[in-house]
């Protein structure tokens, strides 16, 4: 069974005394070495101490010795505070019969709390959760420049009326542009996006059905790609580690670029005034049915940064869309953080 805000809450604390427990435990051991070893001194005397560091000058492997015994007695303390947590959660009343994931990383504790940890670790399309990587790529790489950012309509009329237009990059994010983004996408290239996915290490990386030929959807090259239920695969947990790898604190991006990012990213009018939350939504569609509802990102707080994942897969006869997967995902974090 898995355990429910509250429990995660007073296991996080019962973490954090254990950590603390480990680290003074270690300090005793490396000090109370120390410290033995000037009482021994003390009582040496002018011949013992000469015999001592002749003792030292012919035998200086026991000394590294001694130095290794305490580093890694050190380097064991801290491994067990860096090892992340796993964590089932019980979050059914959430979902509402709906069959979905969730996933919270909660950088402060090294701590992965998990709803439905099988769908969690399943690969699946990232559909339009896709565009947070594709802008991260184009801001770093300078094919996108926020200020100068605007690119020409077609003519060609799309389904979404918000698409039907000349767009910027701001806008192209927020109306989810699938034409806005094929553009960005062949612009950056296929040997740099393989390389920054290699690197953010993003699911299966897989890009080989660039054009999207095995999307059953659409035919049409404008809103087709490997990102869009074709060869790009990754699961809720492989999201939450990619968001973590973008905007964490070991992040390889510039500030620029994680500020622009965040901009078109942040959510509005969040209930909390303590909370932000960035994410992107995503779906996508096999036959017809909506198989992949995505909403994946972060949140910043006071009490630390989390990043969190949220998809529902295929559920017959029950509304699966990817605003569900985002108000069920934003319920999550809020709920977390005031637990």
């Amino acid at each position: 069974m898995g355990l429910t805000l509250q429990e995660v809450m007073m296991k996080k604390r019962s973490k954090y005394f254990k950590l603390v427990y480990w680290a003074f435990a270690c300090v005793l051991i490396v000090t109370g070495c120390s410290n033995k070893h000037s009482a021994e001194q003390k009582i040496f005397t002018e011949e013992e101490k000469e015999e001592r560091e002749e003792e030292k000058t012919a035998e200086p492997e026991n000394e590294s010795g001694n130095v290794s015994m305490e580093a890694d007695t050190v380097d064991f303390a801290q491994g067990l505070a860096i090892e992340p947590e796993m964590i089932d959660a019980d979050w059914s009343n959430y979902f509402n019969g709906l069959n979905g994931a969730a996933v919270i990383y909660d950088v402060s504790d090294r701590r992965y709390v998990i709803y439905n940890s099988e769908l969690a670790l399943t690969r699946s399309s990232p559909c339009s959760t896709f565009k947070i990587i594709s802008s991260l790529i184009a801001l770093e790489n300078g094919i996108i420049t926020p200020k100068d950012s605007t690119r020409i309509w077609s003519g060609e009329v799309f389904w979404n009326e918000d698409w039907n237009k000349d767009i910027d990059f701001s806008e192209a994010f927020r109306t989810s542009c699938v034409w806005y983004y094929r553009q960005v996408i062949d612009d950056i290239g296929k040997d740099i996006m393989k390389k920054e996915l290699d690197k953010l290490q993003y699911g299966n990386c897989d890009i080989s059905d660039w054009e999207g030929q095995l999307n059953t959807n659409n035919n049409n090259r404008a809103l087709t790609g490997f990102w869009i239920e074709s060869s790009l695969m990754i699961s809720p947990k492989e999201q939450v580690e990619v968001m973590e790898r973008i905007f964490g604190a070991d992040s390889d991006y510039s500030e620029e670029t994680q500020y622009e990012l965040k901009q078109v990213m942040l959510v509005p009018k969040q209930e909390s005034a303590d909370i932000s939350i960035y994410g992107k939504t995503g779906m996508g569609k096999t036959d017809g049915i909506v198989v992949d509802a995505w909403f994946t990102g972060f949140a910043e707080s006071e009490e630390g940064n989390i990043y969190f994942c949220v998809h529902l897969g295929r559920t017959d006869g029950m509304d699966v869309s990817s605003l569900r997967a985002k108000e069920i995902a934003v319920q999550i974090v809020s709920d977390y953080y005031g637990s």
